[in-house]
Parts: structure tokens; sequence; C-alpha cells
């Protein structure tokens, strides 16, 4: 992969949240006289809809198209976080790639035959490097659940990480308190722990992102190459 967003150049991405967690749990493994861990982010599949055709827009804003006045269907939410290694320290210029379906549950994908609506205004996947401070942040919208098999996938979104010295990571986040979460087999099949690591509370997002917005905030955790 070559195609590289640019973190710096979108206000509305930054968040202190992740950096104060980090900061704490640091201080915290100090206290107890031990150098900080991290668990590892479970990989996950990336499913059948990764992205083949390289988009008009690639940018960290998945609800405007490039050349389209309009605005993607469906609540806003801002995703961010940071990417750490092992020991809890911030991994820099990882390339975080997301992907995802639409507020009615279909990919722009030309796999995904679903009868559910494309959304022409929703970019369906962006790319980010991370900053200094190993940070990261898209702007999306909450997407819809959709038929797989003879099953449910719940809502979700795919995440891909990669960075020269760790394993690429693929793995999906998703969101507490829906209710298709226990019918899907790629949640349920994550151990309690696991689970609890990329699914994730939908808070306010703050004053300065736009009115309504949902915020999720999504550490993710690669591992070393030996």
């Amino acid at each position: 992969m070559t195609r590289k967003g640019n973190l710096s150049r979108r206000a509305w991405l930054q968040s202190g949240f992740a950096a104060a967690v980090g900061a704490a749990t640091t201080r915290l493994a100090a206290v107890m006289g031990r150098e900080p861990a991290c668990d590892g982010t479970p990989p996950q599949t990336a499913g059948p809809f990764y992205p083949t055709v390289q988009g008009a827009d690639e940018d960290m804003d998945l609800t405007r198209v490039a050349g389209s006045d309009g605005r993607a269907e469906g609540e806003l939410l801002y995703v961010r976080g940071t990417v750490l290694d092992e020991q809890c320290r911030p991994v820099a210029d990882a390339l975080v790639e997301i992907w995802q379906a639409n507020r009615h549950g279909r990919y722009h994908h030309e796999r995904d035959d679903s009868p559910a609506p494309l959304d022409p205004h929703f970019q369906g996947w962006g790319e980010v490097l991370t900053g200094a401070d190993g940070r990261y942040g898209f702007k999306t919208v909450i997407p819809g659940a959709y038929g797989a098999g003879a099953g449910m996938r719940t809502p979700h979104i795919h995440f891909r990480i990669a960075r020269r010295g760790y394993h690429e990571l693929i793995t999906q986040m998703y969101f507490d308190g829906q209710d298709l979460n226990p019918q899907d087999g790629l949640w349920t099949g994550l151990s309690e722990d696991d689970r609890a690591r990329v699914t994730i509370a939908l808070e306010p997002s703050p004053e300065d992102d736009e009115p309504g917005a949902r915020l999720a905030s999504f550490d993710i955790v690669l591992r070393p190459v030996s």
C-alpha cells in the first residue's frame, strides 16, 4: 500500500483523551515498579469487502466524496485513538485503514450485491498515518447491520494497521449495547477479554466537533516482529 493520509491537516481529529490515558498508565506502572504493558488487540478476518479499487477520495473523512456537495447519510461518528506497542509506547507513522458498510448496511464494493441502497456521498474507506504521538482519527457514520449467510453481522468497522517492525494487524471494532452483538459469530467467537478490547461505548463528541456527533475512542496495540 502506498496511499497515505495527513493527520495534521484536520484540527477536528485532535483529542487529548488517548494521550492522557496512556500517560496515566505509564505513571501507574512506574509507581508499582514495573514496565507498563499493553495487551495486544485481537486479530479478526478482513472479510470479503476490503477495497480493491482505488477511490477518487482517500482521506480520513468518509462522510464526503471529492466532487460531491452532499454528505453521507447517517449518524456522524468520530473514531479516534492511539496506536501503541506492547510497552504502551506510541507508534508513529503507522498506516491505519478503515472500511465499513454505510448506514443501510451496504459496502461500496463491487462484490456486495445486497439490495440495500448505496450512498453516493459515502466514501466507505479511509486511511491516515499516525502522528509522532501515535494518534489517528477518522470522521464517518455509524454503520448499519447486514445479512451474512443465514445470520447477521452486527454494526462494526474494519481496521488494518501496518508499520515496519510490527506484525500487520487486521481487526474489527464493535459498538457496545448493540442487540445483534450476541448473534454475531465473529463477536461471540472472541474471548470475554478480547471482546472488551474491541467493543467501544459511544460517547458524545467534543463541542468543537459537529453538533450531535458521537465519539468512539479505540486504542490499538501492535506486536513487534521478533
